[in-house]
């Protein structure tokens, strides 16, 4: 009995042949030199956009009663996203060495930051993480996101040959970033305390610490939490009745209660923009931090696994770009970015979704708030100028510009015909 040939099969059976055919135009597109940069670049720019879309339906309702404009939150949005496009622009462009010259300046201007709102700050739902600085009103802790990571990788990226020992892995990231987590925390914000967290191990790993270390870390942080729920009962009452929050509905479940009812009512195709019901009132942070839920609502699940979908390929693309780096620096700072971004969007989604507490974290790129907005969008920025940087990338897009010569789509610049 003779076996046969796999490519006979494929060839005789057009279900498969399609199949191989789809396989190698994707091995194709991802062979291209520039595909981690326009994977980057169309990811960010669609969730921009659906973002800008959600805002202004899910926050029309409340701007109109409080503010008598329909548009206003939305222009705001706007003014930031204005703001922040050429932010990102500027940071894909800076060279590598000077966005290392900045990773120490910008840790002490965060911590400052962040003792300022822990001594002058405002405090909003609870937590006293909003500093007023003149007319405007900003969240230190959101940049120190950025800093924080900018910091640990140049740091590890020095420490590079050293990084086999307990005290250079340790020192100084690990007590530096438990200053920043520490104020943060002081000020009852729980949920970045968490993120601050969670950069920290995010760093450690990719640095090659050893398990023993993030055990411990991850004992050190149920022991902080459950301390800080005991002595705040609002808290405790989040962290226990998150999984049911139908239990407390008039109470500490309202939130996540409302949230659900919106993904539920939105099923496959959603509602259509602006078709939102819990908007009007019944969602609490409807543009915030239960946006997702208004988009759920409205664009159902295709359009919740379309944002998802978008935030994997950021992840994939960016994760490309840190494994194909030369220099440390890059590597570090590429991962530790997608750990915060990636990190955040699955804080936020577990939140509406009702398997982790309502902790107050936005969902990037999509929520309304410049001062989450602007840090997320200059990190991608830099990432996209690692993209642009890659060996292939860097001829081929020099080869277009000088307009001399062919490009194969697998590698540098060929010679022109004469």
């Amino acid at each position: 009995m003779t076996t046969a040939n796999p490519e006979d099969v494929r060839g005789r059976v057009p279900g498969l042949q399609r199949l191989a055919a789809v396989r190698e135009t994707g091995r194709s597109v991802l062979a291209h030199p520039l595909a981690n940069y326009y994977m980057l670049l169309g990811a960010v720019a669609l969730l921009l956009t659906i973002g800008l879309i959600m805002v202004l339906s899910a926050s029309s309702v409340r701007a109109y009663i409080y503010l008598d404009d329909s548009y206003a939150i939305v222009k705001r949005q706007l003014m930031w996203v204005a703001i922040g496009i050429p932010a990102a622009v500027i940071a894909s462009r800076l060279p590598i060495r000077f966005i290392r010259a900045l990773a120490w300046p910008a840790y002490g201007i965060s911590l400052a930051l962040l003792a300022m709102t822990f001594f002058l700050g405002e405090s909003r739902n609870g937590n006293q993480n909003w500093l007023a600085l003149g007319p405007l009103a900003i969240q230190p802790s959101e940049i120190a996101k950025l800093a924080l990571v900018l910091w640990a990788a140049h740091v590890f990226a020095l420490k590079e040959r050293k990084l086999d020992t307990y005290h250079h892995l340790i020192m100084p990231v690990v007590p530096g970033m438990a200053i920043a987590t520490l104020l943060v925390l002081l000020g009852k914000d729980l949920g970045t305390g968490l993120v601050f967290f969670a950069l920290m191990l995010g760093m450690l790993w990719v640095v090659g610490a050893p398990l023993r270390l993030f055990g411990l870390g991850v004992t050190l942080l149920g022991s902080i939490v459950a301390v800080l729920a005991l002595v705040d009962t609002e808290r405790l009452s989040r962290i226990t009745n998150f999984s049911d929050p139908f239990k407390e509905y008039h109470d500490a479940g309202w939130q996540p209660a409302h949230g659900l009812f919106a993904l539920a009512t939105g099923n496959v195709f959603g509602q259509g923009i602006g078709g939102s019901t819990q908007k009007w009132g019944d969602l609490p942070e409807a543009h915030t931090d239960f946006i997702f839920a208004v988009l759920g609502e409205e664009l159902g699940l295709v359009g919740t696994l379309l944002v998802v979908g978008l935030f994997l390929v950021i992840a994939f693309a960016a994760i490309r770009v840190a494994v194909a780096a030369e220099e440390p620096f890059v590597r570090y700072l590429t991962f530790g970015i997608v750990v915060w971004l990636i990190g955040q969007m699955m804080i936020n989604i577990g939140m509406v979704l009702a398997v982790l507490p309502v902790i107050g974290i936005p969902l990037p790129l999509i929520s309304y708030g410049g001062s989450a907005l602007l840090p997320s969008l200059v990190a991608l920025g830099l990432v996209v100028g690692f993209a642009r940087r890659e060996p292939a990338a860097a001829a081929l897009i020099k080869a277009r510009k000088g307009g001399a010569g062919t490009v194969n789509a697998s590698g540098p610049a060929s010679t022109a015909r004469r």
